[in-house]
């Protein structure tokens, strides 16, 4: 006879990060569609405010390599405001099909604390998350996030608040 395994969501890396940081957060997870080539989560019909969930973007800059934005999934970061505030010229999206070499991640599950705990890239969380206080960001798998302070986020990533939406 088989032993029945508790119901208990696996902690992903970035959870575990969290944890030997102390830091606490709160385990979400979000429907997922497959848009194109891509796997993302669905947030039209979940009792989340939308804006609250932020989306992990990467750039890559002739001064600094690659350079991370963090914005609401509801809206657009601005480029030239990036490239400002990181010190390039301009900066350009990476491509799709040189994420997961550049981050560790796949398009959906790009997470600011996971790229930060393997390579280091500056990263940019717009000013608007510190007003917030708690947001949410994907915790390194599609359909998972975690629900988090943003100053210790950006304090454990070594990260900086900033002007970045359009």
């Amino acid at each position: 006879m088989s032993k029945k395994k508790k119901n208990k969501v696996h902690k992903t890396l970035v959870e575990q990060i969290l944890d030997k940081h102390k830091i606490p957060f709160e385990q979400m997870e979000f429907p997922t569609h497959k848009e194109g080539d891509v796997e993302q989560i669905s947030v039209d019909h979940v009792d989340t405010d939308e804006h609250q969930i932020f989306k992990t973007l990467v750039f890559s800059g002739k001064t600094t390599g690659p350079v991370v934005g963090v914005v609401p999934v509801d809206e657009h970061l601005d480029e030239k405001k990036l490239a400002k505030v990181s010190g390039n010229k301009k900066v350009n999206l990476v491509p799709l099909k040189d994420l997961l070499k550049t981050t560790g991640y796949q398009h959906g599950a790009n997470t600011p604390i996971g790229i930060w705990e393997k390579f280091h890239y500056p990263i940019y969380v717009d000013q608007e998350a510190k007003e917030m206080g708690e947001i949410i960001v994907s915790s390194g798998q599609i359909g998972r996030s975690v629900k988090v302070d943003s100053q210790q986020m950006v304090d454990l990533i070594g990260g900086k608040f900033a002007d970045i939406k359009e």
